[in-house]
């Protein structure tokens, strides 16, 4: 039997951050908050590498099984890792340990913020566990209910900053993903009454070409498509991550969007990839290309500096969708592989590491500029260079130019649009990072201002001094994203072994 199969790291990755959250809550407002919850992030993230190089070790690279309380499925409870999911796992515990010692800094009395870290962590915690748990999950019911600990917590988190945006921006919020939620619950009722089960192996192995299973498969990805927020169900995106804390704008963008489309790619290539079509894989990547030419016109159109870098989130989720009309699926196949399929992966992992890198870098500009107008961005590289930095190798990463890790996924996307013949998804990948480009030379060329006038205006030099550690995070998850395009091949290794292995 494998290690991880007896051992109880992987219920340690789901249970040790609801110790954390229940720690949070306990101590309050105290002087070892801080590095109480930063103890707890590097022991996320040391369980985390150990699983995965666990998991690594294996030469068959299977899917392996964790059975709670010993009542395997369907009764009982599974923790099941496989590649994609132990990708999606090592991903979140490196952002958790980032964001962690950058919300230590963030939520200080320094920045008159230490009362809202009283809410902050508990909820923190919370959102890790259930996106822990929903990367493990292989029971539709038990996914059913991480989205709901991930939605409710995500919420209560954009909700933070207590003003009038903030508070209808996390309504907005709730009220979409509990719709989505409905979606999808309607959904497995449908499968359980179809198939007897909710186990998603049991289900996929029974799958047909029948009635309900389409009807399931519609309810789902509609759900999933509101949570995911794909355009054109993007509007409760862009105000929900520009009004909320900057460490929340960061996950949020790299990792909670991830976590419905996670789930999406589950149901639509291995669970009821029997149920779908062509046309249906055309429309999804359709949706896409529209989401990255929209949301890549109003990024430009943006006066906010964090709603610039939500809008631009919204396309560059589109890319991602080209996954669906670009994979091998749709040329008869069945599975997670092929280019297109590396392509999404390397896009999840390079679009996580740069969007928290660039909210990082903008909330730290925030704080030192002391607004988000854009506008006010003029000269702000003499005062704040490395955050200036930082935001311009997310923005390079983010467009996709050489050498960083979006110019490797979408490189992977170019050559299999053009290798299936699809030649309409490499205009509109071009014309996507171009537009990119638009938007950060907008903030970029304010930002290297050289007007006396404006470098040398009093308001310039009353700035709030950044926290050498906001600062440091940030600079690190750039670097990351410039390694992930020099390491390449270490990285399209890691991506094979993903869509080689990916399983329930």
């Amino acid at each position: 039997m494998n290690y991880l199969s007896s051992s109880l790291l992987l219920p340690a990755i789901v249970f040790l951050p609801l110790l954390a959250a229940i720690i949070a809550f306990l101590i309050g407002r105290n002087r070892l908050q801080g590095p109480i919850n930063i103890c707890f992030s590097l022991a996320q993230f040391l369980l985390v590498v150990l699983t995965t190089l666990l998991f690594l070790d294996e030469q068959t690279y299977q899917s392996q099984r964790y059975v709670i309380g010993g009542w395997g499925a369907p009764l009982g409870i599974d923790l099941i890792v496989d590649g994609f999911s132990i990708l999606m796992i090592a991903l979140t515990g490196l952002l958790t340990l980032l964001i962690t010692l950058y919300s230590a800094s963030y939520f200080s009395d320094k920045y008159n913020a230490s009362e809202k870290s009283l809410r902050f962590w508990p909820l923190w915690w919370f959102l890790i566990s259930g996106l822990n748990a929903l990367f493990m999950s292989a029971d539709a019911f038990n996914i059913y209910v991480c989205l709901e600990i991930i939605g409710l917590s995500a919420a209560a988190l954009v909700a933070l900053q207590g003003n009038r945006a903030a508070l209808q921006a996390a309504l907005r919020y709730l009220l979409v993903g509990l719709l989505g939620s409905l979606f999808y619950l309607f959904a497995i009722a449908i499968l359980y009454r179809s198939h007897g089960t909710l186990d998603l192996i049991q289900i996929a192995e029974t799958a047909n070409h029948s009635f309900p299973d389409k009807v399931a498969m519609i309810l789902i990805t509609i759900g999933l498509l509101l949570k995911i927020a794909l355009f054109p169900l993007h509007f409760w995106l862009p105000p929900a991550h520009a009004n909320a804390p900057t460490p929340v704008s960061a996950i949020l963008s790299a990792l909670v969007v991830k976590a419905s489309l996670y789930i999406l790619i589950k149901f639509w290539f291995d669970v009821l990839g029997e149920t779908i079509t062509l046309g249906a894989s055309q429309v999804l990547g359709a949706l896409g290309g529209a989401g990255i030419i929209y949301g890549s016109w109003c990024a430009f159109r943006a006066t906010q500096l964090k709603l610039l870098i939500a809008y631009s989130t919204v396309a560059q989720l589109g890319y991602i969708f080209l996954l669906f009309p670009l994979s091998e699926y749709s040329m008869g196949v069945s599975s997670f592989t092929g280019s297109a399929s590396q392509a999404a992966v390397y896009f999840i992992v390079a679009h996580a590491c740069a969007k928290a890198a660039m909210f990082l870098a903008a909330g730290n500009l925030i704080l030192a500029q002391g607004n988000g107008e854009i506008a006010q961005l003029k000269g702000i590289a003499v005062r704040e260079p490395l955050n200036v930095l930082v935001f311009a190798i997310a923005g390079i990463s983010l467009i996709g130019l050489p050498p960083s890790a979006g110019f490797i996924a979408k490189w992977l996307l170019l050559t299999t649009a053009i290798e299936s013949g699809q030649w309409w998804w490499v205009i509109v990948v071009i014309t996507g990072g171009l537009l990119g480009a638009l938007y950060l030379f907008k903030v970029l060329s304010l930002a290297f201002s050289t007007d006396p006038a404006v470098v040398e205006s009093p308001t310039a030099k009353s700035t709030v001094p950044v926290s050498k550690v906001m600062t440091t995070v940030a600079l690190i998850l750039a670097l990351i994203t410039l390694a992930l395009g020099f390491n390449a091949e270490f990285i399209l290794n890691i991506s094979n072994t993903v869509t080689e292995v990916n399983g329930i």
